[in-house]
């Protein structure tokens, strides 16, 4: 059986529609990653879901005059169409108000509790005065009393890195509606972080080959860690399973607590939906299996911090010991692939402020291909990237239509013109030869980027074989060569044979296209598979039906190595594979897109 590789996508709100910025961090990288593995022969569980719990859920069935669950319902069937639509190959995309979810994360809290990491205190609560709703700390905004940083959130400063309570802030803020908190006593269930100093410190000094970014951000987690508050006073969210909590209306553990836990309860309703109940625990429980979390970086604290404190304190692992929860010893990340923001007018996409684009305009306007290319070439890996219509403009001409685009046309084109099929290369030369063993190499190359998540450095390892295979036809000029046909015929089989190479390297990245190019080559079947949406009950409660992501990848045909291109298979003229854009979106971006200001 091949080597089993989990990966963990961040969990995207059901409060609206997703823009390109959350995609860029989450949708594109791990589809990217676990596509690569699976074309390499792992056995891929790629999961997510809908984070359907919390305040914001709240806020936006108000402004809609619907229920919360109505709420959840209607925008995880937005996403995880969106999700569908950019091909990203979920094994599971769930949501977190399943009966399946409710019951693992009290499983956790209880280990937990019974471990001795969880502690009750009475604490002080932010409340709206308007609506008398408790305000989470990441909607309350003000100055850092640390740095001086106006704009840090209640949990957390972005500038400094130091975790906060909203008290704390210097004229805090609601981002609801602007009002200032009103600050009421309240008994709420805390993690006692600082019981994790030691083990959670020696673990994240283990991972000096993370990204620079997240390593950088993580250096001073342990510094100061206090017991952070994992319930609210909400009646919307998992109901706590403790005598004396369980039976008030108004607390309910918090939605950072739950949705982190998903990873792994989405990974049991996968196995309880295979027909294996236990298939989650060769993910979970071998320590040889990879667990590789996609997300932006402004979740690195909740994967590298919060999610594995909660892994060792199920597992009896943290400073004050234990013993094992009921899923046995849960396997802690391996990697966490954290993006930077994609902005825009160097600003963070902002859904009050108009100044967002949405995945689905996205791709109704231009494709998937086209935004999973941007990504993987412009996106913001390490660093935070000003999306620009100008920039997208020239990266689709000029890279995706006139590199690549026109090496597959022009390739296919003569052969069909000139055979009719594809053509028996005689007597290659030194340039023939050279030009394969660049595309065989490039596995290697940009597998190993794949393998550890450098997707820019990816797709240009495997556009510099386009770019190199476009050359070579410039220089053997086979349209030249209608008195030599042996030698005309050698080109043209070389030439396909690289295209049929650069297709398979670029397959993760543009599978869509992927799948046309494997037909025009004379391809026949499945070669890069697509997610699908279904329809299920919920596993726990007949009741409930609602739509998961999942799909049958093992079908494809497509593998991670040079395969030889059969001489002889019929060619059919082509089709252009990416329209060029006009130039003008350049200038303005399309009617339904954001002025850049």
């Amino acid at each position: 059986m091949s080597a089993p590789v989990l990966t963990a996508v961040a969990w995207p709100y059901a409060n609206g529609p997703r823009h390109i910025g959350h995609v860029s961090g989450i949708g594109v990288p791990s589809d990217l990653f676990a596509r690569y593995m699976r074309m390499s022969g792992h056995d891929v569980l790629m999961v997510s879901g809908s984070d359907e719990h919390g305040t914001p859920i709240l806020v936006q069935a108000d402004k809609e005059g619907l229920t919360p669950q109505q709420t959840a319902d209607k925008y995880h069937r937005v996403v995880a169409e969106d999700m569908r639509a950019l091909g990203v190959t979920y094994d599971l995309y769930t949501r977190t108000t399943t009966r399946n979810h409710y019951d693992v994360v009290q499983q956790i809290f209880l280990a937990l509790n019974d471990n001795g990491y969880i502690l009750p205190k009475t604490t002080t609560g932010a409340v709206s005065p308007s609506t008398g709703r408790t305000l989470p700390d990441r909607y309350i905004e003000g100055t850092c009393p640390i740095c001086g940083y106006d704009g840090a959130r209640g949990d957390q400063c972005d500038n400094c890195g130091n975790q906060l309570d909203a008290a704390d802030l210097i004229n805090p803020k609601s981002r609801i509606n602007g009002e200032t908190p009103k600050f009421v006593e309240t008994e709420h269930l805390f993690l006692d972080l600082p019981a994790f100093t030691r083990t959670l410190g020696e673990w994240l000094a283990s991972k000096t080959d993370w990204r620079p970014n997240v390593v950088n951000f993580t250096k001073n987690l342990v510094d100061d860690m206090r017991p952070r508050a994992i319930t609210r006073d909400l009646d919307w969210g998992v109901p706590i399973p403790l005598d004396g909590w369980r039976d008030q209306g108004l607390k309910r553990f918090y939605v950072w607590f739950d949705a982190v836990i998903g990873y792994f309860s989405a990974s049991v309703e996968w196995a309880r939906r295979s027909g294996d109940p236990d298939a989650w625990k060769r993910f979970w429980n071998d320590p040889e299996t990879p667990i590789v979390h996609f997300m932006g970086k402004d979740n690195i604290t909740f994967h590298a911090q919060i999610w594995p404190a909660l892994l060792m304190g199920h597992n009896g692992a943290g400073d004050l010991g234990g013993r094992p929860g009921p899923y046995g010893t849960l396997n802690l990340p391996t990697e966490i692939a954290s993006s930077e923001f994609l902005t825009m007018s160097g600003s963070k996409f902002s859904t009050s402020r108009g100044r967002v684009i949405y995945v689905r305009d996205f791709l109704e306007g231009f494709g998937p291909d086209a935004l999973r290319y941007f990504i993987s070439a412009a996106g913001p890996e390490t660093q935070d990237v000003d999306f620009t219509w100008e920039e997208f403009v020239r990266r689709i001409n000029f890279e995706l239509a006139n590199e690549w685009g026109n090496l597959v046309n022009r390739s296919v084109s003569m052969a069909h013109k000139n055979v009719g099929a594809v053509p028996a290369p005689t007597a290659p030369t030194q340039a023939d030869e050279d030009l394969k063993n660049l595309a065989k190499a490039a596995f290697d190359t940009v597998g190993t980027h794949l393998r550890h998540s450098r997707f820019r450095a990816g797709i240009g390892e495997a556009m510099r074989v386009v770019s190199a295979a476009n050359k070579y036809l410039s220089e053997q000029e086979p349209w030249k060569l209608k008195d030599d046909p042996a030698r005309r015929d050698t080109v043209l089989h070389t030439a396909l044979q690289v295209v049929k190479d650069a297709n398979t390297l670029l397959t993760p990245f543009l599978p869509h296209s992927a799948q046309k190019i494997h037909e025009l080559l004379g391809g026949t079947g499945l070669w890069a598979s697509q997610p699908e949406m279904r329809e299920v009950t919920d596993l726990d409660d007949p009741s409930r039906e609602y739509p998961i992501l999942t799909g049958d990848y093992a079908a494809e045909q497509a593998k991670w190595e040079s395969t030889p291109i059969e001489v002889g298979v019929p060619l059919d003229k082509p089709t252009p594979l990416f329209a060029k854009l006009d130039p003008e979106l350049a200038e303005t971006g399309p009617e339904w897109a954001p002025i850049e200001k």
